[in-house]
């Protein structure tokens, strides 16, 4: 069987999103394969959990600061929210 976690895990909150993002990636990998026991799945999946969430977060900040730069310093008229992906 796989191990879930390393030893010393990063705390989601401290990661960038491309490595949050990797590591998510890798724990989802892990788990569809199924070779991980019941225990290691429910800590991969609270990891994977926090992962996630934390991406989203980055993202949401990233196209809020996005519209803010195409609206510019004296604002717009009308505003279409940025579609990013």
């Amino acid at each position: 069987m796989l191990s879930a976690s390393p030893p010393a895990q990063t705390p989601a909150a401290e990661m960038s999103f491309e490595a949050a993002l990797r590591e998510l990636e890798a724990i989802v990998t892990k788990l569809e394969q199924g070779d991980v026991d019941l225990e290691d799945s429910i800590v991969l999946y609270e990891r994977g959990q926090a992962l996630k969430s934390h991406c989203e977060q980055k993202l949401k900040s990233a196209e809020s600061r996005l519209e803010r730069i195409v609206q510019g310093p004296k604002g717009a008229e009308s505003v279409e929210p940025l579609k990013l992906g």
